[in-house]
C-alpha cells in the first residue's frame, strides 16, 4: 500500500515540496555563497564582504560593492533574459555576444557628434553625409534593426530549414563578429552625443536590466507567448498538434533574443563612451551560464527570468568576491567553468529524478 504523507491543513509534505518555488534553491545558493565570502573575509582578512567597516561611513551595508556587483552583471543580464526564452523554447543562441559587437559598432557610428573641442570629430564615420548629432532615437532604432535582422536570420534558419540551433547561431556568431571588424576596418568608434551617453550613465544599466526582467517575467507567466514557449520546449510534437505555429514562434523568440542583445550593446558602448569590434566576446556563454545556474533546463520547457536574475547575481558575487579576496582574475574563469558544469549536472540529475517519479 502506498504511504501517504500527512501535513497541516490538509496539505501533505510532498505537496508542499512540489509547490516550493524552484528559484528558492538558486536564491539559497546565492545566500550561501555570500555567507562563504563573508566568513572567509572575516577569518583571513579581518574585513567584511557584505557590511561596511569604515568608521566615516554611516551605512550598514557596503553599498559601493553591492552597486558594483549589479553593474557588472546588468549588461550580460539583459542578454541572458533573451537567452532564457530561447532555452525554454528548446533552443540555444551562440550569436548574442557577436551581435553585441556588431550592433555596438553600427549604432555608435550613428550616435557621434560632429565636433570635439571645437574641431571636426576625427572618428565621425558619416560626417560627410551630415549624419552626426542625431537624436538618440536614431541609433536606438538602428540597434533594434540590427537585432531584428540577426534574429530573423537565426529564427528562419532554425524554423524553416531545420538546421540545428547550435549550427545556425554559430554561423551568425562568426558572421556578426566579421561585420563588427569590417564596419570601421577594426578602428574604435568614439565621441557619442550626450543623450546617447546618458543611456549607460550611473545606475541606468541596472534600471534597464531590472525593468526588462520584470517585463519578460510577466510576459512568460501570463501571456500566450509565454505558454507557447514552455509548451514547445516541453514537447514540440504535442505543441504542434495543439495548434501552435511552431516555426513562427521560434522566429519570434530568436528575434526577441537578438533585439535584447542589441539593446545590451547600446548600454555597453554608451557606458564606455566608445565601441570596439571586440565587444561582447564570451558574453553569449556567460548569458547561457546565468540562465542555467538560475534553473533553466537546457532540455527546454522549464525556467524563469527570476531564476536567471538570481543566477546573474551569483556570477556578480563570484567576481566581486574573488576581487575582495585579492585572488587573480584567472581563478574566476576556473570557478565559472566548474559552476557551469555543476549546474548542468544538477539539471540532468533533476530530470532523471523527475522521470523516475513520473
Amino acid at each position: 500500500m502506498a504511504q501517504t504523507s500527512h501535513g497541516i491543513g490538509g496539505l501533505t509534505y510532498d505537496a508542499k515540496k512540489r509547490a516550493w518555488p524552484a528559484e528558492f534553491n538558486v536564491f539559497l545558493a546565492l545566500v550561501i555563497l555570500v555567507g562563504a565570502f563573508e566568513l572567509i573575509g572575516r577569518v583571513f582578512l579581518g574585513d567584511s564582504f557584505l557590511f561596511n567597516t569604515r568608521d566615516n561611513v554611516d551605512a550598514i551595508f557596503n553599498e559601493q560593492r553591492l552597486q558594483i556587483i549589479i553593474l557588472q552583471v546588468s549588461i550580460v543580464g539583459i542578454i541572458a533574459i533573451g537567452v532564457t526564452q530561447v532555452i525554454i523554447c528548446g533552443g540555444i543562441d551562440l550569436s548574442s555576444g557577436s551581435v553585441v559587437g556588431a550592433t555596438a559598432m553600427i549604432a555608435m557610428s550613428f550616435a557621434q557628434v560632429a565636433t570635439v573641442n571645437g574641431n571636426p570629430n576625427p572618428k565621425a564615420m558619416f560626417i560627410d553625409y551630415g549624419l552626426t548629432d542625431l537624436p538618440v532615437i536614431v541609433p536606438l532604432l538602428v540597434a533594434i534593426g540590427c537585432g531584428l535582422i540577426a534574429g530573423l536570420v537565426n529564427g528562419a534558419l532554425i524554423a524553416y530549414t531545420r538546421i540545428p540551433p547550435f549550427i545556425a547561431t554559430l554561423g551568425m556568431m562568426v558572421t556578426a563578429r566579421g561585420i563588427a571588424k569590417w564596419w570601421s576596418k577594426g578602428q574604435p568608434i568614439s565621441f557619442p552625443t550626450e543623450s546617447f551617453a546618458g543611456i549607460g550613465k550611473g545606475l541606468m544599466p541596472v534600471i534597464i536590466f531590472i525593468s526588462l526582467a520584470i517585463l519578460f517575467q510577466l510576459i512568460l507567466s501570463y501571456t500566450k507567448y509565454g505558454k507557447h514557449c514552455y509548451a514547445i520546449g516541453s514537447n514540440e510534437d504535442a505543441a504542434r498538434m495543439s495548434g501552435i505555429k511552431i516555426a513562427n514562434h521560434k522566429v519570434l523568440v530568436y528575434v526577441i533574443a537578438s533585439i535584447l542583445a542589441s539593446l545590451a550593446a547600446v548600454v555597453l558602448c554608451s557606458k564606455n563612451l566608445t565601441a570596439q569590434a571586440g565587444m561582447g566576446v564570451m558574453y553569449e556563454l556567460d548569458a547561457i551560464a546565468m540562465a542555467v545556474i538560475g534553473g533553466v533546463s537546457l532540455s527546454g520547457g522549464r525556467g524563469s527570468i527570476v531564476g536567471t536574475v538570481i543566477g546573474s547575481l551569483i556570477f556578480g558575487v563570484i567576481i566581486s568576491g574573488f576581487t575582495f579576496l585579492r585572488l587573480d582574475a584567472y581563478y574566476q574563469e576556473m570557478v565559472k567553468g566548474v559552476i557551469i558544469v555543476g549546474a548542468v549536472v544538477l539539471d540532468q540529475w533533476r530530470q532523471r529524478r523527475r522521470a523516475i517519479g513520473a
